[in-house]
This record gives C-alpha cells, structure tokens and sequence, in this order.
C-alpha cells in the first residue's frame, strides 16, 4: 500500500518534471522556416496571441497556442513591440521573444552622397531595397508638400547621409528625416558664420554651400574655393561657376559644356546673372556648409582645376590666364 502512494505522490512530480524538461528542450529548438528568412510583420495593437498566430500564418512551423503560453509564462508578453521583422533560420523561440521584445526590426539602408540633386536622390530611393515607394509619380512640388514643405524648392533640403529603416517603410519618411537634418546642420553652420560674411540669410548660406560642393574636387580647398566666391560677391563680380549653368541645362546637359550654354541665359547662369542663383544646385555636406559661413580669408578671385582634383587659385585675372593655360590648355 505505501508503495501505491508512493507511486500516485510521484507520478504527478514526474510527469512535471518531464514536460518541464521538454519544455526547456523546446525553448532551444530552432524553428523550421519555409526559407532562409521569414518576413514577420507586427503591426500596432496586435495581441500577444495573435503575434503567436502571425508567426504561424508567416509559414513557421508551429503551434501558436504553444507560443502563445511561452509568451505568457515568459513574463514579456505585453513587452512585444510591433515592428516589421525578419526572422532567420537557427531562430528558436527563445530567441523569437528576445528578438520581438528588443524591437530588433530588419533594416536596410540608403545613402545620398554629397553634391547629388533631387534627380538623383529619388532615384537612389527608388533602387533601395524593401523601401515604399509613395513619392512615386509625384512631381517635386507633390513631393515637397509631401514631407511637409509645400512650396518649397526640393534641391539642397536633405542632407546627405546613410539612413537606415525598417522594410517596408515610406521612402517620404526618409526624407523627412534627411530634411530634418538638413535643417539642424544648416541652422548650426548659419549660428557659426563669420563677422564678415556677404551672405544675408541662411538660405544664401544653403546655395553657396550647394556650389561649393560642386566646385570642389579636393575637400582642403571648400574654404579657399568659398573664400573666392565671397570675395567675388563682395566686388559684385559674377560667380561664373560652370556647376550653376550645368544645373540649368538640366536634363538637356549632355556631358560637355559648350560656349553657347554659358552664353545661354537661364536663371541658374552665373556668367549671365549676377550674385547667387535662385536655389541650392546640390545636396552640400557638413564640409561644404561650413566652408560657405566660414570662407577663407585670401584675395583670390579666380581658381581653375589642376586636373588632379586640386585647384590653383589666383589673384587677378592675368595670372588666372596663365593658369588655364597650363592646366586646361596645356600651353
């Protein structure tokens, strides 16, 4: 008779035991995925049960009532964040939790480089991996009120950088992100300016920046060659910066840049208008932005490309002759 309650007080314990080592056991398991990664999108709201049924529902081989309990006991079930995922092989569902839990969302990335226009900033979005693309056939306008910017020209508003976002995110909410940084940098580098400065506005900083970009093939000469076009501005010389005539040919630019187009009037020629153009020609740097509030003091007035990125800079214009000759002409 002791031996029979013996046995009925052990049976339970055992059996518990049993199913608590198999539960551990389980925990460690990795789950098997219909491939090598599983996209499991959570959206906001989404019941701990019914994220345990979207595992299951994204192709996962599992019981998501199981889940759901190992959700449950975990403790971290009202901790599962929503969020667009992506989940690999090797994953178990301990490490599922851990992952939900985190919020470590699957990302990608896109870069806009310095001196790109919006050109070819929208195509960099439209290439980029998992990204939404809603600016899709909108025109610049569209676009611009779409980030929150009605009205507002588009070149120069974002500032070049990497920016990462989860799959699945709006390429309009990149952008917003870059023209937040755009701001934060320009009001920065315009708090920084000089005494001296020929510049009223942070916008008229935004432009020279934007120029200064494109002028420069070696990044010591951004404040030589802002220096130039500051002096330039104060004498009310024109800029005659080709990158400015390039920006308004536009599309119709076919590489080579003729007498005819710097003699072809357009808002954006420097040889033909004075001072500033009417918008930014480019996404300008850090480097840039602080070269165009921070020029260097020089009395040049005049520069040309020595051909391997650097830049000779002179003084008056029969040195600048000279140096044309040399570098461009080879004379």
């Amino acid at each position: 008779m002791r031996r029979f309650f013996l046995t009925l007080f052990l049976l339970p314990a055992l059996i518990a035991l049993g199913a608590g080592a198999w539960a551990l056991w389980w925990l460690h398991q990795p789950l098997k995925l219909p491939a090598a990664t599983v996209d499991l999108p959570v959206e906001p709201g989404t019941t701990p049960r019914g994220v345990a049924q979207l595992v299951r529902q994204s192709g996962v081989e599992v019981e998501p009532q199981l889940l759901y309990w190992w959700f449950r006991l975990s403790g971290q079930d009202r901790q599962i964040r929503a969020g667009s995922y992506e989940l690999e092989r090797g994953v178990t569902p301990r490490t599922l939790l851990a992952v939900l839990v985190r919020g470590e969302e699957a990302t990608r990335s896109v870069v806009i480089v310095e001196g790109w226009n919006i050109r070819q900033v929208r195509a960099a979005l439209a290439r980029a991996d998992m990204l939404r693309p809603d600016s899709a056939g909108m025109s610049d306008a569209q676009l611009m009120e779409a980030v929150g910017r009605p009205g507002v020209h588009p070149e120069g508003r974002f500032f070049p950088d990497t920016y990462t976002y989860s799959k699945g995110s709006s390429d309009i909410a990149v952008l917003q992100r870059a023209m937040r940084a755009m701001d934060r940098k320009l009001e920065a580098a315009w708090a920084a300016r000089a005494s001296d400065l020929p510049l009223k506005t942070a916008e008229e900083a935004l432009i020279l920046a934007s120029i200064v970009e494109k002028e420069t093939g070696k990044p010591a000469d951004r404040p030589e060659i802002a220096g130039v076009f500051a002096n330039r501005l104060r004498s009310n010389m024109l800029l005659q910066t080709d990158p400015t005539v390039i920006y308004g040919l536009g599309e119709a630019f076919d590489g080579n840049l003729r007498k005819r187009d710097l003699q072809t009037d357009t808002p954006w020629n420097t040889y033909t208008r004075p001072g500033l153009p009417p918008t930014p020609i480019a996404m300008p740097g850090q480097a840039a932005l602080l070269a165009a509030v921070q020029p260097a003091r020089t009395s040049a007035l005049y520069f040309v490309s020595r051909g391997d990125g650097s830049s000779e800079f002179s003084e008056n214009l029969d040195a600048h002759n000279r140096a044309v000759n040399k570098y461009i002409r080879g004379r």
